[in-house]
């Protein structure tokens, strides 16, 4: 099996569909993390679209500061500088729907070019097989004389082989080559995945979430399921997942406390662990 071609700017421009998003690209080889460059860049008044894309990253993260498995010359990790929200969201409505925006965007970009269903774990990770092939990490900077801006992280799993992968992972981690069994082109899906982002961001700011709660909703393998919320502080929920709202939340259903209780009422989750206990 041929070694995946680098990542360069000039090839993801060569089919690169967007108007904005990657009029900016950086390729580094190695970066501690593509969203704290990214993050320093808009902070020196990059602009809007502005791509960072590395080949390895020796601090790449997840969400809660987990770190990130990033070997070189394999996979996608890039971050997206955005600007702005529109005038029909308030930036708490934006705020929470970028993430799952993005998670969607990224496992349409995946359909597309890799002619594989990604399922989507609430709120932004991406499994194929009920294991994780890719995350987003969104970091956002709200100081008044600039504007908010959100940095949109993105991790994904392409042509890393399972045996790579440090051994705690192999039973919850996977990659893209282990279901089409042949390399997948980097820089044309960083091309379409800028678009679906691009196309995705644009609709949020135009027309408010409606298509997208639906689009995530048909991906999304939390609902339905008995989950384990980690509220922190040591809390936890158990109860089951139903909906998911038009802010973005997770809603779920607790445990009734004993058999032929009445069911009790939905709790709306907005940001916590969620582990995924069964059917």
């Amino acid at each position: 099996m041929s070694a995946p071609a680098p990542i360069t700017a000039e090839d993801i421009r060569s089919t690169l569909a967007t108007n904005t998003f990657g009029r900016q690209i950086h390729v580094r080889q190695q970066l501690g993390s593509t969203n704290s460059e990214a993050m320093s860049l808009a902070q020196a008044g990059a602009l809007d679209g502005t791509v960072v894309v590395a080949e390895s990253q020796s601090a790449g993260r997840g969400r809660h500061a987990r770190s990130w498995f990033s070997p070189p010359g394999s996979n996608v990790y890039c971050s997206i500088i955005v600007r702005g929200i529109g005038s029909g969201l308030s930036l708490s409505e934006w705020l929470s729907w970028v993430p799952l925006t993005s998670a969607l965007a990224v496992a349409e970009a995946v359909q597309c070019v890799a002619a594989l269903p990604l399922s989507l774990k609430w709120p932004n990770d991406l499994l194929l097989h009920e294991r994780k092939v890719g995350g987003i990490l969104c970091e956002s900077s709200l100081a008044p004389a600039a504007g908010p801006v959100v940095v949109i992280g993105i991790g994904l799993n392409v042509n890393v082989p399972q045996e790579a992968f440090p051994e705690e992972l192999r039973p919850i981690a996977t990659s893209l080559i282990e279901a089409v069994h042949r390399p997948t082109d980097r820089n044309r899906l960083i091309a379409q995945l800028l678009l679906e982002l691009e196309q995705s961001l644009d609709e949020l700011r135009a027309r408010g979430p409606a298509r997208l709660l639906r689009a995530y909703t048909t991906r999304c393998v939390t609902l339905g399921r008995r989950v384990r919320v980690s509220l922190g502080n040591g809390q936890e929920l158990l109860g089951t997942a139903e909906a998911i709202g038009v802010d973005g939340g997770l809603q779920v259903r607790p445990r009734s406390p004993s058999p032929g209780a009445q069911p009790p009422g939905l709790i709306d989750i907005r940001a916590a662990d969620v582990i995924h206990l069964g059917e």
